[in-house]
């Protein structure tokens, strides 16, 4: 069994985190809980349009799904303690058109979590 959490704040991650698990994940077995941060920055629907794809695009898995507001750092790692999941997916950048290469977020996740921090490849927008 692996629980898996996605970090999220656009549709783009979440659905590069769905056609990760597509491959990976066994819905008799595995977890998924996907959290949206509302980054403070960010267009205020982002987060929840994230959340609400998973819900759809992961339906087999039957996500749990939460949506929180601040830091997406500091809130991405008290979800990773909160919930302890395996294994962590997070996209590359934010998703949008203007981010590029690998974001902040991202190396700060890669730097500071003792379990595996999976980069997910996004669209090319």
């Amino acid at each position: 069994m692996t629980d898996f959490l996605v970090a999220t704040s656009s549709v783009h991650v979440t659905a590069a985190a769905a056609d990760y698990l597509a491959e990976r994940a066994d819905p008799e077995e595995d977890s998924v809980v996907v959290v949206g941060v509302r980054e403070p920055d960010a267009p205020a629907r982002d987060a929840g349009d994230a959340v609400n794809v998973a819900r759809s695009r992961l339906a087999t898995l039957v996500p749990a799904t939460e949506l929180r507001d601040g830091d997406p750092l500091e809130e991405l790692l008290a979800a990773i303690e909160e919930h302890d999941p395996d294994e962590v997916l997070v996209g590359a950048h934010r998703g949008t058109a203007d981010s590029d290469g690998v974001g902040a977020t991202a190396q700060a996740l890669l730097a500071r979590v003792d379990r595996p921090v999976v980069v997910v490849p996004l669209p090319t927008l």
